[in-house]
């Protein structure tokens, strides 16, 4: 039998207490504003979760929490692309996280993913029995009454917070910047100092709210801040929501060839989410064009290449082979136009590889 409605009418322990005292099995799915989750079950303990929530991945968990660095983590999810595993797979493959280690990060991943679910005021939910997607390579094994237990208490931690910060648009002032002595509180306080909000310095974190709340809360407990600005209307928080409306920006800019603003979409993503790999391949992407515009001009299809150096030159010379491939095909008689028709690439990258040439001073252009 399924589950649905709004966690206004049925809160999420009793939703989690029916699952469990049912032992079911399938995926509850919860839903607010832009932010979507769904946790798996399998005889009433949770199995697996996921999240759109970019600050709940695995890749920004390990990175939040000192398992690997930004660019470990950008190397891999480069990989993923052409090896087609999870990021998971792919850093225990390269030796750059064990396998503990990484059960323990999924299982603390998916324990904080859901404890922030404790903390949602609405949202629509539905239990679909049966449900256990078949792509799950790593599992968790985790009691539903732990996770009551501590969701519970985080309410409550939660009200005496939001006593003293009344929204995520809460904004702070240093009073006494030696009283920080974890690395994290130093990061806290910079972020604190650059005028950020909680809501964007838990993205700058990769935290959640309730974590750099309560970070936050610490330090204004032992006189380190200060409440600066406390709105106390909330309005419509959605950083989740931003982030995919700037990626959108930033996508429909770059094909419109209007780089400069598609550059400034993926550089406000990366201020609200500082490891959000679409941001940065956007940035390549655009990049990428930009060389690809450039070359177009200074390549004229009907000019002919030129080698600038003998033979004996070129060979002290590090080429790749496309590069390689293009030099063999430069006789000073063919045209731009004609290497291209025997070029075994797009047009648009030969053309990248002539621009290079050309930087690199190996050949030179002439009229027909």
């Amino acid at each position: 039998m399924g589950l649905s409605g709004n966690l206004l009418t049925m809160s999420l322990p009793d939703i989690l207490q029916w699952i469990a005292q049912g032992r079911k099995a399938g995926s509850l799915h919860l839903e607010r504003r832009s932010v979507r989750k769904r946790i798996v079950f399998r005889e009433g303990a949770i199995f697996s979760s996921w999240s759109n929530d970019p600050r709940e991945s695995l890749g920004q968990f390990l990175v939040s929490h000192h398992y690997i660095t930004e660019e470990q983590l950008f190397k891999a999810l480069l990989g993923q692309e052409t090896q087609g595993r999870l990021i998971g797979s792919i850093l225990v493959g390269e030796g750059l996280l064990s396998e503990d280690d990484l059960q323990k990060a999924l299982r603390e991943k998916a324990e904080e993913s859901i404890f922030d679910l404790f903390l949602w005021p609405e949202g629509r939910f539905e239990f679909k029995d049966d449900e256990i997607p078949d792509n799950i390579l790593f599992h968790i094994d985790v009691s539903v009454q732990h996770v009551i237990l501590e969701g519970i208490r985080r309410v409550d931690e939660w009200e005496r917070i939001k006593n003293a910060f009344p929204s995520l648009r809460t904004t702070f002032k240093v009073r006494n910047e030696a009283g920080a002595d974890e690395p994290e509180e130093r990061q806290a306080l910079a972020l604190v100092k650059a005028g950020k909000s909680l809501a964007e310095i838990a993205l700058e974190m990769h935290r959640t709210d309730f974590d750099t709340a309560a970070l936050l809360f610490g330090l204004y407990a032992q006189d380190v801040i200060a409440v600066e600005n406390a709105p106390l209307e909330p309005g419509a928080e959605d950083p989740v929501g931003a982030i995919k409306e700037l990626l959108g920006i930033g996508y429909q800019r770059l094909q419109e060839r209007r780089y400069d603003e598609a550059m400034k979409a993926y550089e406000d993503v990366l201020l609200l989410d500082r490891l959000n790999q679409n941001a940065k391949k956007g940035l390549i992407a655009v990049s990428d064009a930009r060389n690809r515009e450039r070359a177009m001009k200074r390549v004229p299809l009907e000019k002919i290449p030129l080698l600038t150096r003998d033979f004996a030159a070129l060979t002290k010379e590090n080429f790749d082979p496309q590069e390689g491939f293009v030099l063999s095909r430069v006789n000073g008689q063919w045209d731009v136009r004609s290497i291209l028709k025997l070029c075994p690439m797009a047009e648009e990258d030969a053309i990248l590889i002539f621009g290079r040439l050309l930087d690199r001073g190996v050949i030179e252009l002439k009229e027909a």
